[in-house]
């Protein structure tokens, strides 16, 4: 679902969508609570149930017990009110590089998403604060690394309950500020987190979930553009149109893959398929890029539904049914189907990587590049001997390629047993994310130096009367017209970095329009 600029999106009257918490974690976006009678009438309910608990039974895992394997320790009557103050400070030690401001926009996004549910007894006022940090742009400093997954992302997302009651630290402006001195300039109050409250906040999903929804956003748009890419390779190289006919993939019903073959092909504009080609296949990294292509875009529907599914889920524990009054317990901070769609994202992605870098290595290598110069050198004459190309280039895109491989090892089977054996299977749902977000990262780079390499291609063919800009379909051309304004053909040698930087900045900006 597309979200307009400054929309405002509503938590607890429906389903959240993985582009709206793209869309706050952008501030292109404004959050809103529901007024619907069911929702509040939910959210009332459960904290009136948990008040008369503590009344009538008295004893309340995490409320007035210790937690984990200290849920054996009663915690006095006078110090309840301390309990959740102390599980937001004992788990202040995250270490690691933090969240970026959007990564942690995305993570309060997510938070509010599960405690809209109406099952984490949580009060009006928890949740309307939540809703200002965004509004008011108040992101909380959060600590990338010291999660397993579950009991969710306890250590994290301690970092946003302290904030809720004025401690630790909050973006501002690009820059980090305490909480307290936040508040004052931007007019807010610090609450007093109730019984529950903090082990609400902590003891869900919602780092691994919110930056999932960001992974998946990023990962659609590489899929889109690694199609456009090889559409200007397999033109660059004088490949063969026909490996991405309709009638042969009519025969692979793979839809997605379906998907990419038609992409190609609308660039390309390739002519009826003959009764028996005379052209050579090309090699693999052109011939089967709708296959590699086509495996991401084929998971997308999956990963889809199950960040979706998390996002919208009461991920804490126990759980409050404030209607039916009951105290459920239970796992659903275990961050497994997180895991999986990261794990295996992140695999699709980096055959991304592997497969644009292959497609560099045509394109620079005189054996396979059906006459383009090595190196992709616009250097001509006595100048030629002096200049190298984009031979530097070529092996940076070989090692992002290989360090996105290697990052590929799954997160999720790599539980361990912690917190005195209570915790003694857990997701790694958090590292997934974190794995598959590098592993983008990385992608994204290749990709960068691709752009740069097919812009190349195009205008050195042209300079040479091999290729005209009639033969280009509109989208390409107006693509390639857009490349080559702000990158100049490399005829002398020069350094780009700043150029491969701009190119990645808008790549996560997904700055072009691709097949609308």
């Amino acid at each position: 679902m597309a979200v307009k600029m400054m929309d405002k999106i509503c938590f607890g009257s429906r389903r959240i969508t993985i582009e709206e918490v793209v869309a706050l974690a952008q501030n292109k976006a404004l959050p809103q609570l529901s007024t619907d009678n069911e929702f509040t009438d939910k959210i009332t309910k459960a904290l009136a149930f948990l008040d008369s608990l503590l009344e009538e039974d008295g004893v309340i895992y995490g409320v007035t017990t210790g937690y984990g394997d200290s849920c054996v320790n009663q915690v006095p009557a006078d110090l309840v009110s301390e309990l959740p103050v102390h599980l937001s400070r004992f788990h202040g030690c995250g270490l690691g590089d933090d969240l970026s401001p959007e990564q942690s926009r995305a993570v309060v996004a997510a938070r509010l998403a599960s405690l809209t549910q109406g099952y984490s007894g949580v009060s009006f006022e928890l949740l309307e604060l939540l809703v200002e940090l965004l509004i008011k742009d108040l992101p909380p400093r959060i600590p990338s690394e010291g999660s397993v997954g579950a009991s969710g992302d306890l250590t994290p997302l301690s970092y946003l309950a302290a904030v809720l009651i004025g401690e630790r630290d909050v973006w501002s402006e690009d820059r980090l500020v305490t909480a307290k001195e936040a508040f004052e300039q931007h007019g807010l109050t610090p609450i007093k987190l109730r019984p529950k409250e903090a082990l609400a906040i902590m003891n869900g999903t919602a780092v691994m979930t919110g930056l999932a929804a960001l992974a998946y956003s990023r990962a659609d748009y590489l899929g889109k553009l690694c199609s456009r890419i090889t559409a200007m390779a397999c033109i660059g190289l004088q490949g063969n149109a026909f490996h991405f006919d309709k009638k042969l993939f009519e025969v692979k019903p793979h839809p997605g893959q379906q998907q990419i073959a038609s992409r190609i092909r609308n660039d390309i504009e390739s002519l009826e398929l003959p009764r028996n080609s005379s052209r050579l296949q090309d090699r693999y990294s052109i011939r089967c890029a709708p296959h590699v292509i086509g495996v991401l875009e084929d998971s997308l529907p999956w990963f889809r539904q199950m960040i979706e599914n998390e996002l919208n889920s009461a991920n804490d524990n126990p759980l409050i049914d404030g209607v039916g009054e009951h105290v459920m317990h239970g796992g659903h901070f275990y961050g497994g189907h997180i895991a999986m769609a990261m794990d295996s994202m992140k695999t699709a992605v980096a055959n991304l990587a592997d497969l644009l870098d292959r497609q560099m290595a045509l394109l620079m290598d005189t054996r396979y590049n059906n006459g383009l110069p090595s190196n992709l050198s616009g250097s001509e004459s006595e100048r030629a001997p002096l200049n190298h190309g984009m031979k530097a280039v070529q092996i940076g895109t070989s090692a992002w390629a290989a360090e996105a491989l290697k990052n590929t090892m799954p997160a999720s089977v790599f539980s361990r047993s912690t917190e005195c054996h209570n915790q003694d299977k857990v997701s790694m749902g958090t590292i997934a994310s974190r794995d598959c977000l590098r592993v983008l990262t990385l992608t994204e780079q290749v990709t960068a130096a691709l752009l740069l390499a097919v812009r190349q291609a195009f205008e050195l063919r042209i300079k040479h009367g091999e290729l005209q800009e009639s033969q280009l379909t509109p989208a390409v051309l107006d693509f390639y017209h857009q490349l080559k304004s702000e990158h100049p053909l490399i005829d002398e040698d020069r350094p780009l970095e700043h150029e491969l930087k701009q190119l990645c900045q808008q790549i996560q900006q997904q700055h072009w329009s691709l097949y609308e």
